[in-house]
């Protein structure tokens, strides 16, 4: 039964997701903290090799004609997807846009966060990514900045009616514990151990000062089954 509590909500947010039909109850604003896989291209605004700026990265996402001709051509946007993430279906549903834009992007007026992170501090040092507190002190500036444009009483209304998604961990585990010998692997002598004794301390204290900032809606998502991942599968065939 403690299973399927667990489960019902996720189930129901992808049907919400896959009938086309906007939520009824709509968010000011959708923030969003995670790694390569809610990324939707800061990392295109950062000095680090993990990058996803060229195809076949966006195949599938058309955004309109190019100059040349009258046909539509693939957009490598930064998100590591053939298309559109799982937090661009989220803020559609919710009557926001369809494409949420990078933090970082010096041209772009928005209110949502993406990187690389992990809950470890040490993976993003790993390929020089954004870290989960770094993500956290962006948020605060984008707060002041809303506080400045709304004033202290919306802005706190609007920061505790948006949703807050925070997704990551894989790279915690496919990068700095398999991938790299030297790295948590050397200190934890299975993937179970740095996950229980190490990892799920994060969550909680990231939560809390999320909290203190005036988050009120918050998503938190638990790991996808990453061994379905050839990355992952090949690394620990190689343990």
């Amino acid at each position: 039964m403690s299973l399927l509590r667990h489960y019902v909500p996720i189930l129901l947010l992808h049907l919400c997701i896959l009938s086309g039909e906007p939520a009824a109850a709509k968010v000011p604003a959708l923030f969003v903290f995670g790694d390569s896989t809610v990324d939707t291209g800061n990392n295109n605004f950062i000095s680090t090799v993990v990058r996803s700026d060229f195809v076949p990265y966006g195949r599938d996402l058309h955004l309109g004609k190019s100059k040349s001709d009258d046909t539509d051509h693939p957009t490598p946007t930064g998100r590591f997807s053939n298309g559109r993430l799982a937090v661009d279906f989220i803020s559609e549903t919710f009557g926001l846009p369809p494409l949420m834009p990078p933090y970082l992007d010096p041209n772009a007026d928005i209110s949502n966060l993406a990187a690389g992170a992990g809950y470890d501090n040490s993976t993003s040092d790993l390929f020089s990514v954004l870290t989960i507190w770094e993500e956290l002190d962006y948020f605060k500036e984008y707060a002041a900045r809303l506080r400045g444009f709304q004033g202290e009483e919306k802005a706190a209304q609007t920061l505790a009616e948006a949703l807050y998604v925070v997704s990551m961990g894989t790279n915690d585990f496919l990068e700095n514990y398999y991938a790299v010998p030297q790295g948590r692997a050397s200190q934890y002598p299975t993937a179970a151990a740095y996950g229980r004794d190490y990892l799920l301390g994060a969550p909680g204290s990231f939560v809390r000062a999320l909290h203190a900032l005036g988050a009120r809606k918050l998503d938190l998502n638990g790991l996808p089954p990453m061994g379905c991942l050839p990355m992952e599968s090949a690394l620990v065939g190689l343990r």
